[in-house]
């Protein structure tokens, strides 16, 4: 069974899955995440929604560069979680089925491109805590025991 983070999906509104890819980031004691300000001001794991006729692998290596500008390598899936939310930037309500992946930050290739990103390190315990989306925080706790 696949756990579910935040609020309880209500009988009243139709959800759309929405999968996606999430990265954990860890180098040198340091863990990169990434700021949002809009639509909403938010700390996050790197990562988003797997594209039509993409591939996870696909969209976890184009996710993570365009939110933060980094290559990653060896990538390895850690687990999976749901959470039902209203997503403003598309005007919809989502069943958000997220694959959370550990990967080792390679190379930096300059600074994100996707708009109103920020890369961000903070270390472990910092990075957990600062997290807006408790199923992320929880992923990346256990991960760093």
């Amino acid at each position: 069974m696949i756990p579910r983070f935040g609020e309880q999906p209500r009988s009243d509104r139709k959800y759309i899955l929405r999968p996606g890819v999430y990265a954990i980031l860890p180098l040198r004691g340091a863990v990169l995440l990434t700021f949002q300000s809009r639509p909403a001001p938010e700390i996050q794991l790197p990562g988003g929604g797997i594209d039509p006729g993409e591939g996870p692998m696909r969209a976890l290596h184009r996710e993570v560069l365009e939110e933060t500008g980094w290559r990653i390598g060896a990538p390895r899936l850690l687990g999976r979680y749901r959470r039902f939310t209203y997503m403003p930037e598309y005007d919809l309500w989502a069943e958000k089925l997220c694959h959370i992946y550990v990967a080792r930050p390679s190379r930096s290739l300059g600074p994100p491109s996707e708009p109103d990103h920020t890369v961000l390190w903070l270390p472990g315990r910092d990075a957990a805590e600062a997290l807006h989306n408790d199923g992320d925080a929880q992923f990346l706790r256990r991960f760093l025991r």
